[in-house]
């Protein structure tokens, strides 16, 4: 599967945008990883939770889905 992807450096954080897998929509979060951790996760280079430790599973979600919280709990509830 090819995941499509924008970021853009936001001080000394990242901001990912990228589309919803469960939407279809464009969704924007502020994270605060590197661009290698996300080239290394689209990669396949390792497990999300290996790679993103810090990060909880909201920003993990997003990062793996482009899922936000709020459309997380108006989808699944």
């Amino acid at each position: 599967m090819i995941i499509s992807y924008v970021i853009k450096v936001v001080g000394d954080k990242i901001e990912l945008t990228r589309t919803s897998d469960f939407t279809g929509k464009i969704n924007s979060m502020v994270l605060n990883v590197t661009e290698k951790q996300l080239d290394d996760y689209f990669n396949d280079k390792g497990y999300i939770q290996t790679i993103f430790p810090d990060l909880n599973a909201d920003e993990r979600e997003f990062i793996k889905t482009g899922c936000t919280p709020d459309e997380w709990k108006n989808i699944f509830g």
